[in-house]
Order: C-alpha cells, then sequence, then structure tokens
C-alpha cells in the first residue's frame, strides 16, 4: 500500500515523458520536410509543400477531426475551430514556408533536424525551428491536447499558417480576403513576433517578453544607373559601378533620423521599473533623458540602434555580365525596414536626398508601410500578458510592448483586427536570435517544450 502513490507518480512520469518524445518526433519530422520558399515561384518545389500538409492529418488527428481545414491560395491552411456560442473569434498564426538553406557552414545539416545535448541541455537545429515551424508545432500541440481531451473554446479559433510569409505574403492575404469576405472580426490576433530575451535593455538583468504591438513597414529600394557600355581598357571618369558605389557610400553615410516611438516611450518605462542603479531613473524620466538615451540606443547593439530608426542594408548587387566589359546597367537592392511614425514616401525622399544624384534611380518595390499600433490595454492584452506570466513565472518575467523590427504575415490582418500583436513563446539568447535567416539556426528543447504549454495555456482561456 505504501508503494502505490511512488507507482502512480512513476507512471505519471513515464506518461509525461513519451508525450513529450512524442511531441518533439513530429516537430522533427515537420522540419525535416524542405518547404523552402522563393520569390520566383517557378524555383519552389511545389511537392515540398504538398508533403507537410499531407502530414499534418497523420501527425494531429484530434485536431483534424475536431477542426475544418481548407486550402488558401494556392498552398496556406485556415483551420476553424468552431466555438460554443457566437462571438469575436480569435487567430493563432505562423508559416511554414523557411529561407534557403544549402548546408554550408552550418555544424549540423540544414534539414536533418537532429538533436544534440550541448552540456546544458537538449537542442533542436534545423531551418525554420526558430522561424517559424516552431511555433507552428506548438499550436498545433496545443490544440492537440485540448481536442483531444474533448475542450471546445467558447468562441470560434482560427488557425493561420501561410506557404509564403518569406517572400510575399500572398497567402496571408488571400486568408485575409477569405474573412473579410465572411464578416470575420478577430478580437486577437497572435503571430510570430518578439520573444523572451535578456540583456538587450541596459541595467535590466530580469527577462524581458516583449510583444509586438505594430511592425515596421518594408520595401526594398533599387538604386539604378543605366549608362554607356564598352571595353573595361578605356573606361570613363566614372563608371556606372562606381557611380553606384558612390550612392551606396553616401546613404550609409546618411542613416535615417533616430527617435523614440510613443510604443518605445511606453516599452522603455516598463523595462525601466526592473532597472538598477541610475538607469532605473534615467528610463523613468525620458522628459528629461531623452535626449541621452537615443544616443544610447543608437550606440549600444544593432538591435536597440534599429528600435529607434528606419534602417537600410544593402543586400545585392549586380553589373556587368564580363570581367573585361562596363557594365551598362548596374544595380543594387537595398532591404529598407520602415519606422513607425515614417513611411514610404519619406524613406524613397531620404534616399534620394543621400546620394544626391539624378543619374541614379531611386524605385521602391512592394512598399508595405508601418502596421497601425494595438493597444496595451483590454481583454486581448491582458489575455497575453497573463499567459506569459504563467508560463514564464510571475514574478520572473516583464512584459512589455515593442515594435517588431522585421515583417509579418499579421500585418495584413490589420484590415480586419484592431488587436493584432506579435510574440513568439521562446526564450531566445542573443546568439539564437541571430540564427535567424542566417547558419545554424535551432533552438533548445526546453524552451520549445515551454512554448508548447505556452499555447496550450492560452488555447484554454480562449
Amino acid at each position: 500500500m505504501s508503494d502505490a502513490p511512488s507507482e502512480r507518480s512513476a507512471s505519471e512520469a513515464d506518461s509525461a515523458a513519451g508525450s513529450m518524445a512524442g511531441s518533439i518526433d513530429r516537430f522533427r519530422r515537420l522540419v525535416r520536410i524542405p518547404t523552402v520558399s522563393r520569390i520566383d515561384e517557378a524555383q519552389t518545389d511545389w511537392g515540398q509543400f504538398d508533403a507537410f500538409i499531407a502530414a499534418l492529418p497523420q501527425l494531429y488527428p484530434a485536431t483534424h477531426a475536431a477542426l475544418e481545414r481548407e486550402i488558401v491560395g494556392g498552398h496556406s491552411m485556415l483551420y476553424r475551430w468552431a466555438g460554443r456560442e457566437d462571438g469575436p473569434p480569435t487567430v493563432l498564426m505562423a508559416h511554414y514556408d523557411v529561407v534557403p538553406a544549402t548546408g554550408e557552414g552550418w555544424t549540423r545539416p540544414p534539414f536533418s533536424a537532429e538533436v544534440v545535448d550541448d552540456g546544458d541541455g537538449d537542442v533542436i537545429w534545423g531551418r525554420g525551428t526558430l522561424d517559424d515551424k516552431g511555433a507552428l508545432v506548438s499550436i498545433l500541440e496545443a490544440v492537440e491536447t485540448r481536442a483531444a481531451a474533448g475542450f471546445r473554446p467558447r468562441h470560434d479559433v482560427y488557425l493561420s499558417f501561410g506557404h509564403n510569409e518569406e517572400t510575399t505574403g500572398a497567402g496571408a492575404i488571400a486568408i485575409v480576403e477569405t474573412l473579410e469576405a465572411r464578416g470575420v472580426r478577430p478580437a486577437l490576433v497572435l503571430d510570430e513576433g518578439g520573444a523572451v530575451v535578456e540583456g538587450v535593455f541596459p541595467g535590466v538583468s530580469k527577462p524581458a517578453a516583449v510583444i509586438g504591438v505594430s511592425e515596421k513597414g518594408i520595401t526594398t529600394v533599387t538604386l539604378t544607373v543605366d549608362q554607356q557600355g564598352g571595353h573595361a581598357s578605356t573606361p570613363p571618369r566614372l563608371t556606372a559601378t562606381a557611380r553606384l558605389a558612390r550612392a551606396i557610400v553616401r546613404l550609409n553615410a546618411r542613416p535615417f533620423p533616430a527617435r523614440f516611438s510613443p510604443t518605445n516611450v511606453e516599452m522603455l518605462r516598463t523595462v525601466g521599473a526592473h532597472a538598477a542603479g541610475p538607469m532605473r531613473w534615467a528610463l523613468g524620466n525620458l522628459w528629461l533623458t531623452g535626449p541621452l538615451m537615443l544616443r544610447v540606443f543608437t550606440r549600444l547593439s544593432d538591435e536597440t540602434r534599429a528600435m529607434v530608426r528606419t534602417t537600410q542594408a544593402v543586400t545585392q548587387l549586380s553589373g556587368s555580365q564580363a570581367a573585361n566589359a562596363l557594365a551598362e546597367r548596374a544595380e543594387a537592392m537595398v532591404n529598407v525596414r520602415i519606422a513607425v511614425g515614417s513611411s514610404v514616401e519619406e524613406t524613397e525622399r531620404h534616399i534620394r536626398s543621400a546620394i544626391a544624384d539624378p543619374a541614379v534611380r531611386v524605385e521602391a518595390l512592394l512598399p508595405s508601410e508601418p502596421s497601425p499600433v494595438s493597444p496595451t490595454t483590454g481583454a486581448a492584452w491582458e489575455l497575453l500578458s497573463r499567459t506569459v506570466r504563467q508560463t514564464f513565472g510571475q514574478d520572473e518575467v516583464i512584459v512589455t510592448p515593442y515594435v517588431m523590427l522585421g515583417a509579418s504575415d499579421s500585418r495584413h490582418f490589420t484590415r480586419i483586427s484592431d488587436h493584432v500583436y506579435r510574440f513568439s513563446p521562446f526564450e531566445m539568447s542573443g546568439e539564437e536570435r541571430g540564427t535567424l535567416h542566417a547558419m545554424n539556426e535551432r533552438i533548445r528543447v526546453e524552451s520549445w517544450l515551454r512554448g508548447v504549454r505556452f499555447y496550450t495555456t492560452l488555447v484554454g482561456e480562449l
């Protein structure tokens, strides 16, 4: 009789371990499917996307029994979980396309989904573990758990899984158009975005859960020089490539102006209440210290610098087709992330002014303005904040709004909802954040499982 409690505990522990192992196995299986999206869709291997879609009903049978699924915009997926009563729904978002990875320079093959103990715990390696299959599979694990237990949400819950977030976002746009045509106005939309981070804010030792209430605009600006070509043995004083190089140097020498947006101010005041020493006073009195703190943020790190200004980065260059021929066209692609409070028009005007050369043609491609700012009060914000604290520790984490530096599919949902938020419920170190769209992308198993708990708790509140 005295052994019974320990036997039950052992049985429960075995069951929990088996459940975790099953979750991890499903995650790894989906990471192994190389759903790489490309700007030129003719180069996309759609068979891999079909395989991903086909795998989900096998891996998540309770989800596919309880929810309706439709394919939208070619390969994006929209699920509807019918609620018990009428009311504004919730949309949980993620995308399953990933950026390319050749394997060159990777410590582990990018689509092997290897689990490696690095001395501090198990780590899952692979493209998409952070961006964004980690969130997608966490959502499915949470819904599967709840659906298998017979749970049904109070109001409708939609799962929106985009297939080309990394390129055009056309799948998410099609989903928004579908929901809009049906009169759906979500009370909450949650997509990828901020994470639980440490060491970002000066003087603050506690981890901060940064929830995106807006996101920067995005556009690719082309700088083009068209000029007479010819043999490279008789070059003019200023070739097309040299003129383009001069334009790039001038642009880099004239960064966009730095300023704190209202969301920046709220973020700094929130985290500042937990800062140590003089930094607590400095962050709590921005009316006085604002200019000094702005200079600090422009120098502290790449992340803090990007928080307070529009950024530009030259990502692609093209010129002559031969080593001994002058370029008749030289072109640079500049990826621009537009600060909240600015605009595409202001961005183009700044670039033209910085370059100061009418021979360099400036053109914005696929421009997207900064997103509207979602409120940091009300039921949706309180639900997210409460769920974060329940998952990461009531007194262990600071919950703060911020402006997301990248772009996500959620920006399209601002057409149909005033409560669009961006948060990936994972703890990410600076090094791990640096693997996004880069080599050696990976996620800690413990962090990913905590993300599953976040979504499981959130779903239970819907």
